[in-house]
């Protein structure tokens, strides 16, 4: 991984100073980078050189060591993991952790855990991806979609991979196969699809030949609208979307949407934000999909952080994935309810551009299904009973159907479903409080122009009295 000139100059003093590391305490603001000592006097030109990164990724648990602190056992646990699962983290990624925390959110995502070992119902395929594959790498689940696996190489193996089967596939990949051949051959002959997700592994990560082989034969094909690239290389080597030349082959297939993969705010760092810029500049839309992770992203606040981000940077939050039962990340599950809880903290308290889709990709290939809050609350022949982000109930009237009061009861929803009342407020609305405010401050609305009477100024105190009784008008407030 190290040269001896980087190791004589740079190990020592790391040494010198046992694993004093990236904490995120000093005067570098977050979501900057702060390099490990190891790569502190590396100068800036080989830091931003995409090939330098990927040169001295830490691809074993020999190098880890020398990077984090690990107690016998830990080094142990993950060392029999090695031959299992890949590791590969670029020096950049790693620069974000904080590396006093061992829970810190960058590492757990990144890093080998011992709780990889562990294992209960997890599954290697659980999408059951292999078994919808007509042609080895082509995944044909949807009518007009299919998926296409282009590589198992990675600039970053993240510790979740759904596919963590198919990246300890070594070798093969860099020269046209074909069987690549035969994928672009079944797209082409089935003119019902529309949109191709090129994925892999990373295709980002491919020789820039092969990849533009498949970007432009798949633009080629008439019937072919959309070509989705699904890649993390912008969260964890931007540097890479600083090459022209890659980026003239992405927008020279004309048809491109990236889909980013983020997870943490601290993710949003000045090179990603200039390597999305540099993407959409270049006319391709930005969509993210991210997991949602125990440790990670499972909180409120931490995921309002990151949809705000992305959309800072111009990604559009668009799925948010449970995480999948595959083998070696149980410990990265949370609850669904969990997940439900955190969106009922996004709709209605973020704009709708933050608000990803939440959804379970199904056991069997039964793929994704969208999973949202209970809005509706009620139902009957009239009418419907909706809900709000505030909790706020609403009566609302089904089409051509007229009001039919039957009072058999008169609290609650029911006196919503008899027609009694139209809604049912929160006792404390932040919203109607506003809008009380606004009806007692509002001043008395100016005569039409050219009005030939004129009467005295509205007293003040007839002014409030009749914006109380505004007020008044009020949808009920429940207890």
């Amino acid at each position: 991984m190290f040269d001896n000139e980087e190791r004589s100059g740079l190990y020592g003093h790391l040494t010198a100073r046992q694993h004093e590391c990236c904490t995120f305490d000093d005067e570098e603001p977050p979501g900057k980078p702060k390099r490990h000592p190891l790569w502190r006097k590396v100068p800036k030109r080989q830091w931003d050189d995409w090939r330098w990164q990927s040169q001295n990724a830490i691809r074993s648990v020999r190098q880890l060591r020398e990077l984090l602190p690990f107690s016998p056992e830990e080094l142990e646990a993950i060392g029999a993991l090695e031959a299992e699962y890949k590791l590969a983290i670029p020096p950049y990624y790693f620069s974000l952790i904080n590396c006093a925390d061992p829970n810190d959110p960058i590492r757990l995502q990144s890093v080998t855990s011992p709780l990889e070992a562990n294992s209960s119902f997890e599954l290697e395929d659980p999408l059951d991806e292999d078994k919808d594959s007509p042609v080895p790498g082509i995944t044909h689940r949807y009518p007009d979609r299919v998926l296409m696996v282009t590589t198992h190489v990675c600039t970053m193996y993240c510790r979740f991979c759904t596919r963590k089967r198919a990246t300890m596939v070594r070798g093969g990949w860099d020269a046209i196969s074909r069987n690549d051949e035969r994928m672009i051959e079944y797209v082409r002959d089935h003119p019902q699809i529309r949109d191709v997700v090129v994925s892999g592994g990373d295709p980002l990560s491919l020789p820039t030949a092969k990849l533009k082989y498949f970007l432009h034969n798949l633009r080629d094909i008439p019937h072919v609208d959309v070509i989705r690239i699904g890649t993390r290389v912008p969260t964890t080597l931007p540097q890479k979307l600083y090459d022209p030349e890659l980026l003239d082959i992405l927008e020279s297939a004309e048809k491109v949407w990236i889909q980013t993969h983020f997870n943490h705010p601290r993710e949003i760092t000045p090179e990603v934000a200039r390597a999305c810029k540099s993407l959409a500049m270049r006319g391709m839309p930005l969509n993210n999909h991210s997991v949602l992770l125990k440790g990670v992203n499972d909180d409120l606040a931490t995921m309002r952080q990151l949809l705000r981000a992305l959309l800072r940077i111009k990604v559009r939050p668009y799925y948010l994935f449970h995480c999948d039962p595959v083998i070696g990340a149980g410990h990265f599950r949370t609850s669904i309810w969990k997940g439900l809880e955190i969106l009922e903290g996004l709709r209605g308290h973020m704009s709708g551009l933050a608000i990803p889709t939440y959804v379970v990709d199904s056991p069997h290939g039964g793929g994704k299904i969208p999973l949202m809050p209970n809005y509706m609350v009620s139902a009957s022949d009239d009418c419907v009973i909706l809900r709000n982000y505030e909790g706020m109930l609403v009566r609302y009237q089904a089409e051509d159907k007229p009001t039919t009061i039957r009072p058999t009861a008169n609290r609650g929803v029911s006196q919503l479903i008899q027609g009694t009342q139209t809604a049912i407020v929160p006792k404390e609305s932040e919203r109607l409080e506003r809008r009380r405010q606004y009806l007692q401050n509002k001043p008395a609305q100016a005569e039409p122009a050219g009005c030939s009477e004129t009467r005295d100024e509205e007293d003040p105190t007839a002014r409030r009295s009749r914006g109380r009784k505004l007020v008044a008008s009020l949808p009920v407030v429940a207890e």
